[in-house]
C-alpha cells in the first residue's frame, strides 16, 4: 500500500473516536421472554439520527492535536515538568555542572511534596470548591476551562516525573562526593539513602504506566503504596543523617538547621498528607442490598453523607482500595442517614462483593469531590451514563443543584438495578431516555446526547460509562462546540 493511502494516526484516531456502533455490547442479544420493565419514562420522541449532527469543527490533524494529543491532563503535566526541566538546565549551567546539593535535594523534595499534595483528599477538594465557586454570569468559555479541574493528576504526574529527574541528578553527585572522599562521616550513608529513594521512585514511575496499570492492577497499587511508603522513610533517614553532619561543621544545633532546611519543611507536609489519610482507616458496618446477581447496594450508616463526594473502600486496606461515588441515603422523614454506593459486576473484586456480600468493609480518607461536582458550574447540562455509571450519577441527580436531561443505556434497567434507582432516575427527569440496549439494541449515543442538548438548550454534557464510550461522546460534543466530560482513567 503506498503512504498516500495509509491513514495516518489521528486519522485512525478519529474513524475510532466516531464510529459510535463499535463500542463494546452490554448485553447479549435480546430475548422475547424478558419481563418489560414495570417503570416507563415519560414518551418522549427519540431520533438519535447521526445525519442531524453538524459537522465537526477544524480538519483532521487540528482536531487530533486539540482533542487528543494535548488533553488539560497533558498540559497540566508538561507546564510543570518542562518548568522543572528548565530550573534543573540552569542549576547545572549556571554551576559549571555542580549544583548544589542541598538545592538539588529541596527541587526533589518539593516536587514530592506537591505531587502528594494532589493525592490528598482535603487539598484535592479545596481546588474543585475554589473551580466551582464563580457565578453563572462568568462567560461559558471560561467556565468549561474551569470545569477542567478534575485533571489535576496532572499535576501529580509531572511533579512526580520531576522529582524522579531531580532525584538522578542528587544521586549522581552524591555518587560524585563519595568518589572524591569516600571516608568523609556522611557520605557513604548518603549514597546508599539516595539510591534506595531513587530506586524507589523508579518502581512507582514503571509501575504506573498505563498499560501494566490496566492488566495489573493490585500489583500497580501495592508498588505505588508500599514504594512510597519506603521512599519517605528513607528519605526522613536521610535527612537526619546529612543534617547532623551539615549542622556539625556549621556549628550549630540540628534542631535549629532543621527549622531554616526548606527539605524539613516539604517531607513535614508530605509526611503529613500520608499520616491524615491512614488515620481515617476504618472497618465499617456494610448494610447490603441485592439488586441482582450484576448488581448491589452497599448502604453506610456511619455518616451522614452529602452528594458529590467518592469514597474508598477494601476488605484488604494494605494491598488493594476501590473508589465509588456515593448516594445520600435518606429516612422516612427525607433527612439524610448514611449513604450507600452501587457496585456492578466489573472485575475479580466487584463479583465478589456481589455474590458474597460483606458486612464489614474499610475505608479510607476523606470523602473526595469528583467529575460530577464540576456540573453546579453550568446552568443546565445532559447526563449520559450507561450500565453501573448511573451509580455515580444518582449523586448528582439526588443533588437537584444543576437542571438536567438524563439518557442511560443498559440492559434491562429495572431487573439489574431496580425499582428504587428506576424512580430516582424518573424523579431527577421524568423524560429521561431510559434506553434497554436488551429490546432496543445499542444507541448511537453521541447523537442522543446531542439531540439531548438541542432540546434542553444545555450547556454541557457529562458521561459516566467505559473508558473507550467515554472518549467518543467527549470527543463527539467537544468537536461540535458543546462542553463535554468524562472520567480519565490515568489519574
Amino acid at each position: 500500500m503506498s503512504n498516500s493511502q495509509t491513514p495516518t494516526l489521528h486519522e485512525d484516531v478519529e474513524k475510532n473516536l466516531d464510529n459510535e456502533k463499535d463500542f463494546p455490547s452490554m448485553s447479549s442479544s435480546p430475548s422475547a421472554s424478558e419481563p418489560s420493565l414495570v417503570l416507563k419514562p415519560k414518551p418522549v420522541e427519540i431520533k438519535g439520527d447521526r445525519e442531524m449532527l453538524p459537522e465537526k469543527s477544524g480538519n483532521r490533524v487540528t482536531r487530533f492535536l486539540k482533542y487528543t494529543a494535548f488533553t488539560t491532563y497533558r498540559k497540566i503535566f508538561t507546564v510543570i515538568f518542562t518548568l522543572n526541566m528548565i530550573a534543573f538546565v540552569v542549576f547545572v549551567a549556571v554551576n559549571n555542572g555542580s549544583p548544589s546539593i542541598t538545592n538539588v535535594a529541596n527541587a526533589a523534595s518539593a516536587n514530592l511534596m506537591v505531587a502528594i499534595l494532589f493525592r490528598q483528599e482535603n487539598f484535592v477538594n479545596l481546588c474543585y470548591e475554589i473551580a466551582t465557586c464563580v457565578p453563572h454570569s462568568l462567560p461559558l468559555s471560561i467556565r468549561r476551562r474551569l470545569a477542567k479541574v478534575f485533571h489535576y493528576g496532572g499535576a501529580h504526574s509531572g511533579s512526580g516525573v520531576a522529582a524522579v529527574a531531580w532525584e538522578i541528578l542528587y544521586a549522581a553527585l552524591a555518587t560524585q562526593e563519595y568518589v572524591r572522599d569516600p571516608k568523609a562521616g556522611s557520605k557513604l550513608a548518603n549514597l546508599i539513602t539516595s539510591y534506595i529513594i531513587l530506586a524507589m521512585f523508579l518502581t512507582i514511575i514503571l509501575a504506573a504506566q498505563p498499560r501494566f496499570r490496566v492488566l495489573f492492577h493490585d500489583y500497580f497499587e501495592a508498588f505505588h503504596r508500599f514504594a512510597g511508603w519506603i521512599a519517605l522513610i528513607t528519605f526522613w533517614t536521610h535527612n537526619i543523617i546529612v543534617t547532623k553532619v551539615n549542622a556539625h561543621e556549621e556549628g550549630i544545633r540540628t534542631g535549629i538547621y532543621l527549622i531554616k532546611s526548606p527539605n524539613f519543611w516539604f517531607f513535614c507536609i508530605s509526611t503529613s498528607c500520608t499520616l491524615l489519610s491512614w488515620s481515617r482507616l476504618r472497618r465499617r458496618d456494610v448494610y447490603p442490598e441485592v439488586l441482582s446477581d450484576h448488581a448491589i447496594r452497599l448502604h453506610f450508616k456511619f455518616r451522614a453523607m452529602q452528594p458529590f463526594y467518592g469514597l474508598k473502600v477494601s476488605d484488604r486496606p494494605l494491598t488493594e482500595w476501590h473508589a465509588f461515588a456515593t448516594i445520600p441515603d435518606e429516612d422516612e422523614n427525607g433527612k439524610i442517614n448514611g449513604f450507600s454506593i452501587v457496585v456492578s459486576n466489573a472485575g475479580d473484586w466487584t463479583n465478589k462483593i456481589i455474590k458474597n456480600p460483606s458486612t464489614k468493609l474499610w475505608t479510607r480518607g476523606y470523602p473526595l469531590h469528583g467529575l460530577l461536582y464540576t456540573s453546579r458550574l453550568f446552568k443546565r447540562i445532559v447526563v449520559v451514563a450507561t450500565g453501573s455509571g448511573i451509580g455515580p450519577c444518582l449523586s448528582l441527580l439526588y443533588a437537584d443543584v444543576t437542571p438536567r436531561r438524563v439518557l442511560w443505556s443498559t440492559p434491562n434497567p429495572e431487573k439489574t438495578y431496580g425499582p428504587k434507582i428506576m424512580n430516582a432516575v424518573l424523579k431527577a427527569d421524568p423524560d429521561a431516555i431510559i434506553w434497554n440496549t436488551r429490546e432496543m439494541g445499542r444507541p448511537d449515543m453521541v447523537a442522543l446526547a446531542y439531540q439531548l442538548v438541542q432540546d434542553s438548550n444545555a450547556e454541557a454534557v457529562f458521561i459516566i460509562s467505559n473508558p473507550k464510550l467515554t472518549r467518543r461522546v467527549v470527543y463527539g460534543m467537544e468537536t461540535r462546540g458543546i462542553p463535554a466530560y468524562g472520567a480519565i482513567f490515568d489519574s
